[in-house]
């Protein structure tokens, strides 16, 4: 049966739709970030390594590594989600506070299943406005929510001025058998220099996950400093922001 001519047109309309909104979120798969897209796995100054964490703030974890931080004299780059923040604005201003970064994690922590360009624009540019707010300062980075990085939160990080940075390496810190030295052998097995390291401040699984990250990481710190490796956040990293559109 011959489709009529409207309907061909509106079902490859869509197809090109779903594929703009599919394809860029290859670059989750690690081998092809850092071979095809070496700025957005994070890959900065050779010196350097960028630390990061996603998901916080949570009250409940959150300053148990800025503690820890504070004692290392490290810096870090925070990815926030936007709803969290606005529950606990005095925690973002903490984390600022103590000289680390906030950035963009997006408001909730989503999976992207369908196209929402629309939706995908209003999130990450209110989460956005939220951190500018909250921490005086504009923020400079996007992080998606799982790593996928799709059409349109390309979009949306473009019109908010954001630059997507992923990782070039990560700890699993997450998952049911993760213990410190799993953690930190994960971390290190991926981890170059001008790397940046993926980590977890806040639960979104079963409770108490971030506990093996936050237990790792004098060993880590301490590590890539005998290296010769300095350790901060991604705003000392070489990477060029972009610039707001519009």
């Amino acid at each position: 049966m011959r489709l009529p001519p409207a309907f061909r047109v509106s079902l490859a309309a869509s197809a090109l739709a779903l594929t703009a909104h599919v394809a860029p979120a290859s670059t989750w798969l690690p081998a092809v970030r850092r071979r095809c897209f070496p700025s957005l796995a994070g890959l900065g100054h050779p010196g350097h390594i960028a630390l990061t964490f996603d998901d916080g703030p949570d009250p409940r974890s959150t300053p148990h590594f800025l503690s820890v931080l504070d004692q290392l004299s490290t810096r870090a780059t925070f990815f926030v989600l936007g709803e969290s923040l606005l529950r606990h604005p005095e925690l973002g201003r903490d984390i600022v506070g103590r000289g680390h970064e906030l950035a963009v994690h997006g408001w909730t922590h989503s999976r992207p299943w369908l196209p929402t360009v629309v939706r995908d624009t209003r999130e990450v540019s209110r989460a956005a406005e939220a951190v500018r707010r909250i921490s005086g300062v504009r923020p400079l980075w996007y992080r998606p929510p799982f790593g996928i990085l799709t059409g349109g939160r390309w979009t949306a990080a473009l019109q908010s001025g954001l630059r997507p940075v992923l990782w070039s390496a990560w700890g699993r810190d997450w998952t049911a058998g993760a213990t410190p030295e799993r953690v930190l052998a994960t971390v290190r097995s991926g981890l170059r220099g001008g790397g940046t390291v993926l980590l977890h401040d806040a639960d979104l699984s079963a409770s108490g996950r971030w506990r093996p990250a936050l237990a790792m990481l004098p060993e880590m710190i301490s590590g890539l400093r005998a290296e010769g490796l300095a350790v901060g956040p991604l705003v000392d990293h070489g990477l060029t922001p972009f610039r707001r559109v519009g």
